[in-house]
């Protein structure tokens, strides 16, 4: 009888040792090494059909079919965007998401969309769960299977007899293989069953989207290999007490790891946010000092988004400096490029930085924008609702050109904005475009052409 090999496991990160030790070395975690169970005879394939693996042959790179990948349409914009276009046959995506964001619910709302013959195994709800959800989303669907199970053995019998186009695990963590002897959720177990839904998403050119849960940091459960083993990683995020959900890319394959795609939850599923820039300002008439309006771009989509401001004076001693959605460290930047370049006198005041919709933004475009809305916050005078900002600030006080400024500026125009502030840098090719355009290249062109 052969020998049960076993190795430890971190439950945390999923570095491997090859005997128990108190501090997992990579993650500096104590009392987390776990021994597994790795290997179990007569493992056999997702599929055993009795015939001999066939093996793959070197081929010529001037020989391979250049031709472009052919595409899943799954009838959402928004998540086909994400992907860069749709869903590639053969590959695995994986979804990650705090819990009660909506993953079930999105996955489940294609599900029942699409026209293509879909399995949708959940090893955490009941039919019944399942049927209530659908009953909101889209009742009439003839093309949705809904399995419950966990072992994967008995899903891919499933497989076989349905033949799906696609196959969607909720969640890849609710799993066990027969040929893991340890728990579901384990290392060993994720890294397994993983492993037999790739090689049968690829011998089968069949799509699977999982769904995986995250720890308290916000990183996807299981070990990091399991992001190595799939084509794309999405990131399901936003605010359960707001209505609007934000699904990025951390990884892609097959396309950009720069768009953004939003969506609206409503009692009957989520609905697409064509145009976010209406859900990113807000619709207040009256004018008010400290917000500022930004032209930004998330991939190959422009954005207008508004930046709040609160200066007020220092009632405990320290300052304090707070932001929502933007990077603090930058915040102190301009505020001391502000308090030496241009002599506004900030360090004894606290400023606080919001920018509504609940998302965060990283492009630096945004620079301008949020010192517009930190002077008029401290002025107490109200910046134009009509007026943006798409420019980037120095450390020498200079206004910086940004990428991509035509694009900013014609999705400032078509959303009704009369200004917008750029470099004086930036080259524009548009030939006499509708908004006005203020060129400007310091902090003081800025302050005189708004305040004074």
């Amino acid at each position: 009888m052969a020998k049960t090999k076993t190795a430890f496991f971190c439950q945390n990160c999923g570095t491997q040792y090859a005997k128990w030790v108190g501090q997992c070395s990579a993650c500096k975690e104590w009392n987390t090494i776990v021994e597994e169970i790795i290997h179990k005879e007569n493992n056999i394939p997702w599929k055993d059909n009795g015939t001999q693996e066939v093996t793959a042959k070197p081929v010529l790179v001037g020989q391979i079919n250049a031709s472009r990948e052919f595409r899943l349409d799954i009838c959402d914009k928004e998540f086909n965007r994400v992907l860069g276009g749709g869903l590639v046959p053969g590959s695995l995506v994986l979804l990650g998401g705090e819990p009660g964001i909506g993953k079930s619910t999105l996955l489940l709302q294609i599900a029942l969309r699409l026209n293509l013959r879909t399995l949708y195994v959940s090893g955490e709800e009941s039919l019944k769960q399942i049927k209530m959800r659908a009953e909101r989303i889209h009742p009439n669907n003839q093309t949705c299977y809904i399995l419950t199970e966990t072992k994967t053995q008995n899903i891919f019998k499933q497989i076989n007899d349905i033949a799906p186009d696609i196959v969607i695990i909720d969640s890849i963590q609710t799993l066990h293989s027969d040929y893991i002897e340890s728990s579901a959720g384990s290392i060993s177990q994720i890294r397994e069953c993983a492993a037999e839904l790739i090689r049968f998403a690829k011998e089968t050119n069949t799509p699977v989207i999982l769904i995986g849960h995250i720890t308290k940091d916000g990183n996807i459960a299981g070990p990091k290999i399991l992001e190595h083993m799939v084509d794309t990683v999405l990131q399901f995020e936003g605010d359960r007490n707001y209505v609007y959900r934000i699904l990025r890319a951390l990884k892609n394959r097959f396309g950009s790891t720069a768009e953004l795609g939003i969506y609206e939850m409503q009692g009957d599923g989520l609905r697409e946010v064509n145009n976010p820039s209406e859900v990113l300002l807000s619709k207040s008439d009256s004018g008010l000092s400290g917000t500022a309006i930004a032209s930004t771009v998330e991939g190959m989509r422009p954005l207008m988004i508004e930046i709040q401001a609160l200066v007020s004076s220092a009632v405990y001693g320290t300052p304090q400096r707070s932001t929502t959605g933007y990077n603090a460290k930058r915040l102190n930047m301009l505020l001391a490029v502000l308090e030496k370049r241009a002599g506004f006198k900030l360090g004894a005041k606290d400023v606080f930085l919001n920018i509504t919709g609940g998302i965060t933004v990283d492009d630096p475009a945004i620079d301008l924008a949020v010192i517009a809305a930190i002077l008029s916050s401290n002025a107490d005078i109200p910046i134009e609702k009509n007026v943006c900002f798409a420019a980037e600030i120095g450390l020498a006080g200079e206004i910086r050109p940004v990428q991509r400024v035509e694009q900013r500026i014609l999705e400032a125009d078509k959303l009704g904005f009369s200004t917008i502030f750029v470099s004086k840098n930036n080259k524009i090719a548009l030939k006499q475009p509708k908004i006005n355009v203020e060129l400007v290249s310091k902090i003081e062109d800025v302050v005189s052409k708004l305040f004074l």
